[in-house]
């Protein structure tokens, strides 16, 4: 006969004739190796009196005190109460194995019907395949945001990769942060990813050893998870984190415990503090979410064709399911870029061994996203099947990742590189001189962000500060309203060099094939010939 009720996993009761065992809060799931409870106990026929006491039932010490404590508070000898004790245990571990295996049918890999696989097939096979990607991002519901949306779903699609790619969207409070990484990120299995809101210093080393492998973890606000930093760098670079716990053992011994978990994982984020996580942003792309009128106008109309009831629900979930499919089909494969050695970045990128990695990385991406139309080849030493990256690939990757590039090179932040050009469109003489005051009504910012931004352009040299004696206050100029257009031509400009590289010199080496096989061999007699 099983004593367990577990209808409520949050209050499992367990009884006989004698005792009435309540279990506070339930039980965790993980850890087999212990059994921490909170447990209430009472004599079935006075229940007036109660036992209250936390403890791990797998510590033979701290049951026995429990046993003794019991006993003596409500009468019952000492027998009854560890047999019962005995018997709870048992079934609270039938109860926790049944769990974990329901849990485990819950999150396998969904098995897609023959339909859904030529669905998913057929869009991996799509010509201009990531132009048809974004079409179905559009049309699940993300609205505007192209080049954004488009970074961030392949960045999200590098998960089942060795060397993941990482991502944090940055922009002011209300600009949709949080609303795209979740929208992106339900384009992703579930059984795939793990969402966080908030974080704890020691949250990562809870999960199971494996349990984050190829995973993508969605951090709503980075902001509320500034103590867990640390360990989440080091799941980017070194794909594991350990730690060392000491434990009792059942002895009550205190023992040291190794805690290792494992990745390679896929991070994204949000924050509007781009300068505080350095460390973490330069692990990461950086895509600065469009703030201007027009993509406003865009979300709005959008909100009201939503409230009208004149959106295409059945479309987007179609569009949706048809790319979390997709996801399903890729498979890890190693990737190699025969032009990698031509590759360069403009000299003005900041941190460019990082930059560099990551940019070939993201080459690398574009081509295992293509993987349905690549040749598969075999290494002739380990027989590894790879496919290697075309001309296309790399074209693909600089135009998406070109305003990255820039934004790495400028040496101003996002925000204040968006309010500085936001400024200068609505200047009509980009000459004149203008203060403060002018500055912050025109972009309806507070006095102190204004003083900000003048203090991070003046040290950047992008205008000139002058003092009026009669008035005793300060006004300013730009000194040239065009450095940021002239670094955006210099960086398009090197990335269209490196591909016209490319391309001469896969003709000159088609050339030299061809050149090869029109010669004709000489025999083999002839070859023997000295002097010749």
């Amino acid at each position: 006969m099983n004593n367990l009720n577990t209808q409520n996993p949050n209050q499992l009761d367990y009884h006989n004739k004698l005792i009435k065992i309540t279990v506070l809060g339930g039980i965790r799931l993980d850890g087999l190796d212990r059994m921490r409870v909170t447990l209430k106990i009472q004599a079935t026929e006075i229940e007036s009196l109660a036992v209250r006491h936390n403890l791990d039932l797998y510590n033979d010490t701290q049951v026995e005190k429990l046993i003794r404590k019991t006993a003596t508070k409500l009468e019952i000898g000492t027998s009854v109460i560890e047999a019962s004790i005995n018997e709870l245990i048992e079934e609270l571990e039938k109860y926790r194995l049944q769990e974990l295996e329901n849990t485990h049918k819950q999150i396998e890999t969904k098995q897609l019907t023959e339909k859904e696989k030529q669905e998913a097939l057929q869009l991996l096979q799509s010509e201009n395949l990531l132009t048809v990607t974004n079409d179905l991002i559009g049309k699940s519901g993300i609205i505007g945001e192209e080049t954004n949306r488009l970074i961030m779903y392949l960045i999200f699609s590098s998960r089942k990769r060795e060397q993941p790619l990482h991502i944090i969207s940055l922009g002011s409070s209300g600009t949709g942060k949080t609303h795209l990484q979740e929208s992106i990120g339900n384009l992703i299995p579930d059984e795939e990813k793990v969402e966080i809101t908030t974080l704890s210093e020691n949250a990562f080393y809870y999960f199971g050893q494996q349990e984050l492998k190829h995973k993508l973890i969605l951090i709503e606000d980075l902001d509320g998870a500034e103590s867990a930093l640390y360990p989440i760098r080091e799941l980017q670079s070194k794909k594991r984190i350990s730690k060392t716990v000491a434990f009792k053992n059942t002895k009550g011994e205190t023992k040291s415990q190794n805690i290792t978990v494992e990745g390679p994982v896929c991070v994204a984020g949000c924050t509007t503090k781009e300068t505080i996580y350095e460390d973490n942003a330069n692990r990461s792309f950086l895509i600065y979410l469009d703030e201007s009128i027009e993509q406003d106008q865009r979300i709005m109309n959008y909100q009201r064709r939503a409230s009208a009831g004149k959106l295409n629900i059945e479309e987007e979930i179609k569009a949706r399911q048809c790319l979390q499919n997709s996801q399903y089909l890729l498979k890890p494969i190693k990737v190699i870029n025969p032009f990698a050695e031509v590759l360069e970045l403009p000299n003005e990128v900041l941190k460019p061994r990082r930059t560099n990695a990551h940019y070939l990385q993201f080459i690398e991406l574009i081509t295992y996203y293509h993987q349905f139309q690549r040749e598969l080849k075999y290494d002739e030493t380990t027989g590894e099947e790879y496919i290697e990256t075309t001309i296309e690939d790399i074209k693909n990757a600089n135009e998406l990742i070109k305003e990255v590039l820039i934004r790495k090179a400028d040496t101003l932040t996002g925000r204040s590189r968006n309010q500085l050009e936001a400024f200068k469109t609505i200047l009509k003489n980009k000459t004149e001189l203008f203060t403060n005051a002018q500055l912050r009504t025109t972009l309806r910012i507070a006095k102190s962000t204004a003083q900000y931004h003048l203090n991070t352009w003046l040290d950047a040299g992008i205008i000139t500060k002058i003092h009026d004696k009669e008035t005793q206050t300060y006004n300013y100029r730009l000194v040239s309203e065009k450095e940021y257009k002239a670094l955006e031509n210099k960086i398009d400009t090197i990335l269209k060099t490196v591909i016209a590289n490319i391309e001469n010199r896969a003709i000159d080496q088609d050339r030299t094939k061809t050149q090869i096989r029109s010669v004709k061999p000489k025999s083999t007699k002839e070859k023997l010939q000295p002097n010749e």
